[in-house]
């Protein structure tokens, strides 16, 4: 059994849901031997069961209402910049203290924007380390959906720049992510599904007494709950012949708890929050609760009829979407708040009361040992990579004590118009001030692209095709200059490309040409010297096919074109690249063409610009390494600039 190190991070606002969700997640690692560090920073929780977790509290925050920017370090005092430094200071010692293999930050950076600093210093430091932990994110099954498009995006980013993987504790087929957070399916190859987190500690044995005509009302473990909790005490006047149980949170004031038990009737029991309650669920006729995730995964371990009243305040659509879902398959009863009344909770539970209870069984709830698993492939995961970057530093090592330069070059395809994925693709170039071949697209190359490059230096321009447009048959690979067309006519649109790019791009235009899709017809390629070309670059190691051509390819494309889009499995890249500078040191100096590294800046995201980083950060630290202009490798001396 692996001897893990976790660090699990998570502050809970309002209820102690999360704090509660990843208590059972650390729990179940703790089962397997793992040393779990679990730091919240949220206020303490009496009912949160922590067994076999080492707990760090960081000096607490909470908010009032919905008002999650405005934090409290105690009732009606705010949380102030000294003691968000502590908060800070205590995070970063925990994690020097805990030294973890895996790293979980539970919401951030899909929440808690208030805390963003404090997560951002956990995270740089993280990832200064020699030996970085993996890094993950944990979400629920729904999330709280941004209030500006610009906030999905700098969510990626930051998830692109930081993480490894986000864990998703839910299920596609009940509630995909989609349902609730924007433009998810960038986020499909990096999310690990785990299946819903039940809290086992709590776990209960039904004794058969399922007869009981207790209806039982819970409203989470805030004040959030009290609009629902005064209701259900109108509510149950209305139904005198049934006995009620309310359940007030750890979280409301002593004194509003004491007013809502002189105010009940006395067909109602008014208790603070219990540990057991899924076993009063087991128990009870009915259910009136929010619809917050744990709660809902305690009505589907016991198989309860359910009213759900979603949270709902301040624009919050977390709980409503879920409420919603679970109504739409027939599993609960949905009242919005706004339709809360005495008398509809009353006739809402009147009809379902007379409803055969339903079948919760689709709804799994093994994600804490699930989550576990995944941490674990994660972590073997990281310690690949990095062993990975290892063997590729000592190759690098031995190429500078045998007195042998690498020769590199970078090729970027699909170029038509200037965008923002341009742009960063030109301030990535010039922040490591290597040479850029750009393979641009003739028929649909704008002025504005030519304007654009004008001011950079170190770019060259490539002939890529004529119109990138796929004229293979049905069923065959995608091809442009591929055998199914008239040669001459291809011939042509080759001519005619070079000379559209010369005249845009002027001397910076190369006669190199880029088949689209990597793929051209070998005997087009063997007349393509006739239309002034000198240099043809595909993907692999492949010949000229012709006399004076020259054939200068690229050799590691990072994204998983048939994986659907993405980083390919970095482990994967590594180990290929690290094999072509292998080839290299075996070959004499000077007989391969140099190593190309081929992008398409169009289609990527914060991982694959990571990856692209640390390979070419790594290259140009290891002074074996020269990237080479594609202009420097022409045959012919007029190409050069």
């Amino acid at each position: 059994m692996n001897d893990y190190s976790v660090m699990i991070v998570v502050t809970h606002l309002l209820g102690v849901g999360h704090l509660a969700r990843m208590a059972a997640v650390g729990r179940a690692m703790a089962a397997r031997g793992w040393k779990v560090t679990l730091v919240s920073g949220g206020r303490r929780a009496a009912t949160v069961a922590l067994d076999g977790v080492d707990l760090v509290q960081l000096p607490p925050v909470h908010c009032v209402g919905t008002d999650f920017s405005t934090l409290y370090a105690a009732p009606d005092v705010h949380a102030d910049a000294a003691w968000f430094a502590m908060r800070r200071d205590a995070l970063l010692a925990a994690f020097d203290a805990a030294a973890p293999d895996a790293l979980i930050t539970e919401l951030y950076p899909f929440g808690r924007r208030s805390l963003a600093a404090e997560f951002d210093a956990l995270l740089k430091h993280a990832l200064a380390r020699p030996e970085r932990p993996a890094i993950l994110c944990s979400i629920r099954d729904v999330l709280n959906p941004p209030s500006r498009p610009e906030r999905a995006a700098a969510t990626l980013t930051r998830l692109g720049a930081c993480y490894d993987a986000v864990l998703f504790h839910g299920a596609a087929e009940m509630v995909p992510l989609a349902a609730s957070w924007p433009e998810a399916g960038k986020l499909d190859y990096r999310l690990r599904e785990t299946g819903y987190v039940h809290d086992g500690e709590r776990a209960f044995t039904d004794d058969g007494n399922t007869g009981c005509h207790e209806i039982v009302v819970s409203g989470g473990g805030s004040a959030a709950g009290l609009p629902l909790a005064r209701t259900a005490i109108e509510a149950a006047r209305l139904m005198p012949s049934r006995q009620w149980r309310l359940l007030v949170g750890h979280g409301v004031p002593e004194e509003i708890f004491a007013a809502l038990g002189a105010q009940a009737p006395s067909n109602m029991r008014v208790e603070r929050a219990r540990p057991d309650f899924p076993a009063l669920l087991a128990r009870a006729a009915a259910s009136v609760s929010q619809a917050g995730y744990n709660t809902v995964l305690d009505l589907a371990a016991a198989n309860a009829r359910a009213i759900l009243v979603p949270f709902a305040e301040g624009g919050e659509k977390e709980q409503t979407i879920r409420a919603e879902e679970l109504a739409r398959r027939g599993l609960a009863r949905h009242l919005p708040a706004a339709d809360l009344t005495p008398e509809a909770l009353a006739g809402a539970l009147g009809e379902l009361l007379e409803r055969p209870a339903p079948d919760w069984s689709g709804i799994g709830r093994e994600g804490a040992p699930r989550a576990a698993d995944i941490v674990a492939e994660e972590i073997g995961r990281r310690r690949a990579i990095e062993a990975g970057w290892t063997r590729l530093d000592a190759l690098l090592a031995r190429a500078r004590a045998a007195g042998r330069t690498i020769d590199f070059w970078w090729r970027d395809d699909d170029a038509t118009d200037p965008t923002p994925a341009l742009d960063a693709l030109l301030a990535r170039r010039a922040r490591w001030q290597v040479p850029l071949a750009l393979a641009v697209i003739p028929s649909r190359a704008t002025p504005a692209l030519a304007e654009r490059l004008a001011g950079e230096s170190c770019i060259d321009v490539l002939v890529h095709g004529w119109a990138h447009a796929n004229h293979a048959p049905s069923g065959e690979k995608k091809a442009e200059f591929g055998a199914h067309r008239p040669p001459e006519a291809m011939l042509a649109e080759a001519q005619a490309g070079h000379q559209r790019l010369a005249e845009l791009f002027g001397p910076r235009a190369l006669p190199v040409f880029v088949p689209p899709w990597n793929r051209i017809d070998p005997a087009l390629a063997g007349r393509l010297s006739e239309a002034g070309y000198q240099i043809i670059s595909t993907y692999q190691r492949r010949p000229a096919h012709a006399p004076g051509l020259v054939a200068v390819n690229t050799h590691l494309d990072p994204i998983d074109w048939h994986g659907g889009g993405g980083l390919v499995d970095e482990t994967v890249l590594i180990e290929q690249f690290a094999r072509l500078v292998e080839e290299e040191l075996d070959a004499p100096p000077g007989t391969l063409e140099p190593i190309g590294l081929l992008t398409h800046h169009l289609v990527h995201d914060g991982w694959i610009d990571r990856f692209l980083d640390k390979l070419i950060g790594r290259l140009l630290g290891s002074g074996a390494a020269r990237f080479r202009s594609l202009a420097e490798l022409l045959p012919a001396q007029e190409g050069r600039r």
